[in-house]
């Protein structure tokens, strides 16, 4: 299909039927030659506008001069948005990995460094997404009453998931449910997919207004994806010994075995985030202030690094309640400053 239209009819195509998503009115040439990317005359983009119509992309309803897409040219539409996504994805994949695999390196040194430094236990997690915005939703029919909805969200996170949704939903009225989710939803948080957003959805949705909750549901789920493979990296665990306040009985071993699982430090520094929501100033937590049951016989003071885009990760630095304070935030600060220097500022 792509074949029969070159970069000029493409690119009004996709002006026609952006307009005509937006007004909802057909769609005329002094419209599309407003678009400041074209520097086209009217008569031109009416010549193309007639071959567009020629070919079964657009059509013009009663005998109104403008045109609206037809199913042909939403399809085109959508398959042109996948490949779009599909290519933003790779892209920002392969710029992240460079990125990350300088950062584990470098995390794992500073967790090193701040360990033998406070002569206390270190943790810093890797980076994970923090406000991750919806980047594009598929829904495709696999058999009758199944969908399968596939959505991507920043940091190449991919969520598929296949549901029987108790009714028929036919070709035309999924290709308007894509349309109206993914003009609805991309480039939102989850906190911005609010009351209101969901709302005007299900109205939009008419019938399948089902169908947008189990979406809804998904790109919650898939949002949230973000830090469960969460890497933390911990150092100066044996420092614990030199506190006999907190070798007493089996508090080391608990506290010990505490860094070096990693489900926990994950639970941890989710909880440390809900409760920070998303300051990256230093945190410290006292005895039962601190949401692990193991570390409630010691303080831990945390920070968020930010590294832009929404990528942020938590460090930790975990002692007993006699902790020199003053040298642990002053610690801590200095890092932050480190880790902007090397990996925020020398990305700009």
């Amino acid at each position: 299909m792509a074949m029969e239209l070159d970069d000029r009819k493409v690119t009004i195509l996709k002006a026609i039927i952006k307009t005509y998503l937006e007004t909802g009115e057909p769609v005329g040439s002094r419209t599309i030659s407003k678009f400041s990317d074209l520097k086209l005359s009217s008569a031109t983009i009416r010549n193309e506008m007639s071959d567009l119509e020629e070919l079964g992309f657009i059509m013009q309803p009663h005998t109104s001069a403008g045109r609206i897409p037809s199913d042909k040219g939403y399809r085109f539409y959508v398959d042109q948005i996948v490949l779009e996504k599909d290519s933003e994805v790779t892209e920002f994949k392969d710029m992240m990995v460079q990125k990350v695999d300088k950062l584990e390196l470098v995390l794992k040194r500073m967790a090193q460094m701040l360990a033998t430094n406070t002569n206390y236990a270190a943790m810093i997690s890797g980076p994970s997404y923090h406000k991750t915005k919806l980047k594009f939703i598929q829904l495709s029919k696999m058999e009758e009453h199944k969908l399968l909805v596939v959505v991507v969200v920043e940091g190449n996170i991919i969520k598929n998931t296949m549901f029987d949704i108790g009714e028929n939903v036919t070709d035309e009225e999924l290709l308007n449910l894509n349309i109206l989710l993914n003009s609805s939803l991309n480039g939102l948080t989850i906190e911005e997919i609010n009351l209101d957003v969901i709302s005007k959805l299900k109205v939009d949705a008419g019938v399948h207004r089902q169908v947008v909750e189990l979406v809804l549901n998904e790109v919650a789920e898939a949002i949230r994806a973000g830090g469960e493979d969460l890497q933390i990296y911990t150092s100066g665990a044996t420092n614990i010994f030199k506190y006999p306040e907190l070798t007493e009985g089996e508090r080391a071993s608990q506290l010990i075995g505490t860094l070096e699982h990693q489900e926990v430090l994950q639970e941890f520094v989710a909880e440390v985030n809900s409760g920070t929501e998303g300051e990256s100033g230093i945190q410290v937590y006292i005895g039962d202030e601190t949401p692990v049951q193991s570390m409630k016989d010691c303080s831990v003071v945390t920070a968020n690094y930010d590294l832009g885009g929404g990528l942020r990760g938590t460090v930790g630095i975990i002692g007993p309640k006699r902790m020199a304070y003053e040298k642990v935030l002053r610690t801590l600060q200095n890092l932050m400053s480190q880790l902007d220097v090397a990996f925020k500022k020398d990305e700009r």
